[in-house]
């Protein structure tokens, strides 16, 4: 069971690497290639210098991504980052000139901005279903990582100059209406990554400072069927005691959860947080009217022990 459950694990890896692969070189072919919108990176790189001579994009890319593999093969990870890697590039840079031959050549659309936002989810898409899968999509990544651990560079900061410098050629070749274009690119193609690596902002957490927690511990235990986790604390400018209620609720609910503890406590203090995910515990699962009632008892029960009550 055990291999089968690791074989499935790897199978799963590599159809993600796959599709960001394949999607990498559609995206490249559809929107940044047709519009000469570069936003950074090998690929961004790979742009300019077929503009310039006339090279093929995908072989560009491969050979610029040969000595940076090599790079990371020897910083970040041996044969399992080599593995995972080599899949990516390779089948990236063919999938770029085989489909080349097949897409439109002048793209979708003429519209720069369309070309850019688009080329920026697609491309973050693409990125985001890479790393999930466990590879790396090469090129600068591996490069800011290396640099990050053997200077202690932050690596947004050797993005910056790095794609930054690959922007400013671009800038020189395409022109700066374009550079500026492929900036958009670059920060939505930020956003779409994370967006796929880590998901929809869902889940709310709510911070109450009340001072009347029993009563807002019950609204919300029975009203929303809500767990509530409570601690004790203190104002630093007043001195004065108060009780910290925490609890998470999904996104749609954010608004009845104020409504709900506003009603129990009008001068309660309450803090709405972003979460992505949450797991275990009773969120997101049904709970019946006795289980509240006996999850609020057993929480009142608590508190008056705690403060012997």
């Amino acid at each position: 069971m055990t291999r089968i459950a690791d074989f499935r694990t790897v199978l799963f890896s590599y159809a993600l690497l796959t599709g960001g692969a394949l999607l990498s070189a559609v995206n490249l072919n559809l929107f940044l290639v047709p519009s000469r919108i570069a936003p950074g990176g090998v690929s961004g790189t790979a742009i300019i210098i077929n503009e310039l001579t006339g090279w093929p994009i995908g072989l560009t890319m491969l050979a610029l991504n040969v000595p940076l593999a090599s790079l990371g093969f020897r910083y970040l990870g041996r044969l399992r980052f080599l593995g995972s890697v080599l899949y990516t590039t390779l089948l990236y840079s063919v999938a770029v000139d085989v489909l080349a031959l097949w897409m439109p050549a002048a793209g979708l659309t003429s519209d720069l901005l369309l070309n850019a936002l688009y080329g920026g989810v697609l491309g973050g898409i693409a990125t985001g279903l890479i790393y999930r899968g466990g590879g790396s999509p090469a090129g600068t990544s591996i490069l800011g990582r290396v640099l990050q651990m053997r200077t202690g560079i932050p690596v947004s900061q050797i993005y910056l100059f790095t794609d930054g410098g690959v922007v400013l050629v671009a800038a020189l070749v395409f022109g700066w209406e374009r550079a500026l274009y492929a900036l958009i690119t670059i920060f939505v193609w930020g956003l779409a990554a994370d967006y796929v690596l880590e998901g929809p902002s869902v889940v709310r957490t709510a911070f109450i400072v009340t001072d009347v927690p029993d009563a807002v511990a019950r609204a919300v235990l029975v009203q929303m069927h809500l767990g509530v986790t409570a601690w004790d604390a203190q104002g630093m400018y007043s001195r004065a005691r108060h009780a910290i209620l925490f609890c998470t609720v999904s996104r749609p609910h954010a608004r009845e959860l104020k409504r709900v503890v506003t009603q129990a406590d009008p001068r309660a203090f309450l803090v709405l947080g972003h979460g992505h995910q949450a797991y275990g515990g009773r969120f997101g699962q049904p709970v019946s009217h006795r289980e509240d009632a006996e999850a609020g008892r057993s929480f009142l029960e608590r508190v008056f022990r705690r403060r012997g009550g």
